[in-house]
């Protein structure tokens, strides 16, 4: 209960500061300025939350003096301006227009800033590489295929996961193809994930993994509506669970966000379904509270810091399931091995959190 009720009070804190303190003009005795434009939204912000989080290293690292404020809202009203970086968001479908007006407003108020664009975006590819690119200085994302070479080429349907589930389906996918400009990778630079939220990133960097007894084997709350490619993979993934009959499952949805952490720490296994992008916040939710991670292989992907790494902080299984109940079963057996990729996990996490890393990792995106 007071873990819960500290959550609260600290993430009320944090939005009057974002609504006050963080909108406040530049210390100009600052040899560095950054101004961060922000989407309003969970998911988007979890990306900005470590900037605030390591301010005071930023600064004294790097002479940095960090605001914030909504790109919607900046310059209708007085907000800092003379940024030296500027760091922005967008919504995920901006247009060219709306692209070149957000632009213009950062480049009046902050001329000769290094600008940075944020792609917050749940999947992999990089759609806006080639509206983007060229009016930026710098593109920073948070996973990214490791196969490079796989950018620019076709797919049927938009995302790498909606090739494999819209033949997987046999759906009525359209081939779509995003094109990446040479000079685009000059451009492109690798950021955290998930780890980076305002209720995870502390814990990394100030709590212990949990202990005590985890009656439940398997947490897979899966939720099954969306579209049709997410519908038939999720449909798959809530089905290989019903198939496991004497394993003591959490199923189901609309569960409190507390009260679905609450039932990971009491877990042994989490499954992890792939979302509209690879990557998802309950892989980061597994390991914070302990849980050991299962989830479609992600060899395919790239993030840092990484804690999809076979057998040592995560249990891969194939896309299409056939192996899932063999995994389940092989590592509810085994509490040595998930002792050991549950602590493998957390102190990756933790290393990232505790050693400031997110400041090094950001300074050559920022021109630091």
């Amino acid at each position: 209960m007071w873990d819960r009720i500290k959550r609260r009070i600290d993430a009320a804190h944090y939005q009057r500061r974002r609504q006050g303190a963080f909108q406040r003009a530049f210390d100009m005795g600052a040899s560095q300025r950054l101004l961060l434009l922000s989407v309003d939204h969970r998911i988007p912000q979890s990306q900005l939350f470590p900037f605030h989080y390591y301010a005071d290293t930023f600064r004294a690292r790097h002479d940095l003096d960090i605001r914030e404020v909504v790109l919607e809202e900046y310059g209708r009203a007085e907000h800092p301006k003379d940024a030296t970086i500027v760091c922005f968001q967008t919504q995920f479908d901006v247009s060219l227009d709306a692209l070149n007006a957000h632009l213009e407003t950062i480049k009046r108020l902050n001329p000769g800033a290094r600008i940075v664009y944020l792609d917050w975006f749940a999947p992999t590819d990089l759609r806006l590489a080639e509206m983007v690119g060229p009016l930026v200085d710098a593109y920073l994302t948070k996973h990214l295929l490791r196969d490079r070479a796989l950018y620019g080429q076709p797919t049927f349907g938009d995302t790498t996961l909606m090739d494999y589930y819209g033949h997987a389906f046999g759906l009525d996918h359209v081939h779509q193809q995003f094109p990446v400009p040479h000079r685009f990778w000059d451009q492109l630079y690798l950021g955290p994930s998930f780890v980076t939220a305002d209720f995870m990133l502390p814990v990394f960097d100030k709590g212990q993994r949990p202990q005590g007894k985890r009656p439940i084997d398997l947490h897979a709350r899966i939720a099954v509506g969306g579209t049709p490619w997410y519908q038939g993979m999720r449909a798959a993934c809530a089905e290989a669970v019903d198939r496991l009959k004497d394993v003591n499952c959490v199923k189901g949805t609309g569960i409190r966000h507390d009260l679905f952490l609450r039932e990971l720490r009491s877990s042994k296994l989490c499954f992890s379904p792939f979302g509209y992008g690879e990557v998802c916040w309950r892989d980061y939710e597994a390991v914070m509270t302990g849980a050991v991670l299962i989830k479609q292989d992600m060899s395919h992907v790239e993030t840092d810091p990484d804690i999809f790494v076979a057998g040592e902080t995560y249990i891969p299984v194939k896309w299409d399931l056939s192996d899932f109940e063999v995994q389940v079963r092989r590592h509810l057996n085994d509490e040595v091995a998930r002792h050991r990729i549950a602590q493998n996990a957390f102190a990756r996490l933790q290393d990232f959190a505790q050693t400031r890393r997110f400041v090094d990792q950001m300074a050559p995106a920022l021109g630091l």
